[in-house]
């Protein structure tokens, strides 16, 4: 029976993150990215599949998904991408795995840095990443699953936040921000804490389960870094078209 509900969840899990080429957007979003990524970025990506429908609605934000840049084969016994450089990402079907940029080429993108980490900061954040390449979701709980058939489920606000947690709680389990988030937290690096009343600079954890890709967005410790921007950029120079 067990073995039976893994595998109708795993195929599920493969339904709903399945990517929808018709939601792509029509022009190119993601050009100079992986010339500006430096490991320990996270990277935002604008998903197209059923379930990055309804992680947009849950948490009001464009960003469906959430992967860590790692490098060039920074995971231990893990090959690096033919087109170069790794990320460790989460994923509802597969777990927690690495892939090469081109798992997200043709989206919209969004590189959120980290500031102020030295190397030895990098790479512990980076191993407690890699350590966890191979944890999956418990994917025999078919409910847990089943709430994301909807495309708007009618959630009331205070509430959504909290949807986006699956299984049990099981440290094993994991949704992208929550695996990226808790990698952070592990060094230290804030992403929202909350702050304490009446102190200054002092804050206090939020549960990693809590948090959502566009929290790394909102967040005012990363910097956020557009590639058509690096190395200046003079208006200009560019040339336009009057409609006909």
């Amino acid at each position: 029976m067990s073995n039976m509900l893994e595998r109708c969840g795993y195929g599920l899990g493969c339904w709903l993150s399945c990517p929808r080429p018709w939601h792509r957007p029509l022009l190119p979003v993601d050009e100079g990215v992986r010339s500006c990524l430096e490991p320990g970025d996270v990277l935002l990506v604008e998903g197209s599949s059923r379930i990055s429908t309804v992680i947009k609605y849950l948490t009001q934000s464009t960003w469906s998904h959430a992967a860590l840049y790692v490098g060039d084969n920074s995971c231990p016994g893990v090959a690096a991408s033919p087109q170069g450089g790794v990320f460790v990402e989460a994923d509802l079907a597969e777990g927690v795995r690495v892939v090469g940029f081109e798992e997200f080429e043709g989206y919209p993108l969004r590189i959120c840095r980290p500031v102020g980490l030295g190397r030895e900061d990098l790479e512990r954040l980076i191993a407690f990443a890699c350590g966890r390449v191979g944890h999956r979701y418990d994917l025999r709980n078919i409910l847990d699953l089943a709430r994301y058939l909807l495309p708007l489920p009618p959630i009331p606000t205070p509430w959504r936040r909290r949807m986006l947690g699956l299984g049990s709680g099981d440290p094993t389990r994991a949704i992208c921000s929550t695996l990226i988030a808790e990698a952070f937290q592990s060094i230290r690096y804030p992403i929202l804490p909350i702050p304490i009343a009446g102190e200054a600079s002092v804050f206090q954890r939020r549960h990693y389960t809590l948090f959502t890709p566009r929290d790394f967005d909102l967040s005012p410790w990363f910097e956020v870094v557009k590639p058509a921007l690096i190395g200046g950029f003079d208006p200009h120079k560019l040339h336009w078209q009057e409609p006909a």
